[in-house]
């Protein structure tokens, strides 16, 4: 994650001062350029500037009303090799790594809310590849399908939304987690119901996977699991760490579980089917429950400049 994020700015002639002077008196903000006229869509003065990240939030606090009037567009930077770029971030309180832009994650979770054509096609896979690692009594493709499933960005959206009270945010979220992880089980059952037809595959497939029975035997550790790796994702989503979520997806088991119901019910194996939704149920509700602590404690306690802003 880049220690200074690059803001472009475009503002009405008649309020660039009121910009200008709200640049100014932000601390960890430099690089202030401004060339009037130059924007031409919408049409007024262009503003360049450069924030440290624990500054980001005032910054955007105090200038929404540009989003109506104006533009605001901004970037990651990944090295600046500026003197006055070094002593912004120095001045800006906080860590950088500790900083959340709450903007920026709430668009990166409205768009990880919604329905789409590679969120359903990555979870029927994920699916399927939990559904014959458990028929092949293979723990490394329960890895496999771990690391592939979608899920926790829906599952971080719920987080944001039941922390703001935005209800349709937390209601479309959960609608797209329902429909991914029923259409992964359809997809997955569909197949093993025919692999069962071809005689591949029986209930003896079932009763030789002593690896992955963990999967059907949700306990008191699955739940402290699914809260610490709730935690570690939305952390790692916040702070930028995509090699920290990879941790998270190998550490929950909500794809196997998904991929084990297919398969149970697809063999008609109904004693394991409880066992595997309870599984599915206990992780999602762990994360959902670890996430929203996780983003208010983020918002009320961890030091940054931006946490007098509004969500």
């Amino acid at each position: 994650m880049g220690l200074v994020l690059h803001l472009r700015l475009i503002s009405p002639p008649a309020r660039t001062d009121e910009v200008a002077a709200v640049l100014d008196d932000c601390p960890g903000v430099t690089n202030i350029v401004i060339v009037p006229g130059a924007a031409r869509e919408p049409s007024g003065d262009l503003i360049l500037c450069d924030a440290a990240r624990e500054s980001g939030n005032e910054v955007i606090d105090r200038l929404k009303w540009l989003k109506e009037e104006g533009s605001i567009a901004i970037e990651q930077v990944d090295l600046a090799l500026s003197k006055v770029a070094e002593e912004a971030v120095e001045k800006a309180p906080g860590e950088p790594d500790d900083a959340v832009i709450w903007e920026e994650f709430a668009h990166k979770v409205r768009a990880d809310s919604r329905i789409t054509w590679a969120y359903l096609a990555f979870m029927a896979i994920a699916t399927q590849l939990a559904g014959i690692a458990v028929l092949q009594n293979s723990p490394i493709l329960i890895v496999g399908a771990m690391v592939l499933g979608p899920e926790f960005g829906a599952i971080a959206a719920i987080c944001f939304g039941l922390l703001g009270g935005r209800w349709r945010l937390v209601t479309t979220s959960l609608r797209t987690l329902v429909l991914g992880f029923a259409a992964g089980i359809a997809v997955t059952f569909a197949c093993a119901l025919v692999s069962y037809w071809l005689g591949w595959i029986d209930l003896h497939n079932l009763r030789i996977n002593a690896e992955v029975q963990f999967i059907v035997k949700p306990d008191r550790w699955s739940f402290i699991v699914a809260l610490l790796a709730g935690a570690a994702g939305v952390l790692s989503v916040t702070a930028g760490k995509s090699s920290a979520l990879v941790g998270v997806f190998i550490s929950v088991t909500t794809v196997p579980a998904a991929g084990y119901v297919a398969v149970a019910l697809a063999l008609s194996d109904w004693k394991e089917v409880p066992g595997s939704v309870a599984q599915l149920a206990l992780n999602i509700l762990g994360m959902i429950i670890s996430g929203t602590v996780t983003l208010m404690v983020q918002r009320r306690f961890w030091p940054q400049v931006g946490r007098r802003s509004s969500l």
